[in-house]
């Protein structure tokens, strides 16, 4: 028993890092695809009023 009293802790804490890591990643990758998404849409806006009707 004295082991689990040991190592209990360490492990409680190292799957408390694993799960903050995971969500902290999963965040940026969200964020990365909102921001290419973004970036496409501003892209083809502007590639259409280039190429859109004069005095509109």
């Amino acid at each position: 028993m004295d082991y689990i009293a040991v190592l209990l802790p360490p492990i409680v804490v190292g799957l408390l890092f694993w799960f903050a890591m995971k969500a902290i990643f999963n965040a940026d990758k969200s964020e990365r695809q909102a921001e290419a998404r973004a970036h496409a849409e501003a892209e083809a806006r502007a590639n259409g009023q280039d190429s859109g009707p004069a005095g509109a």
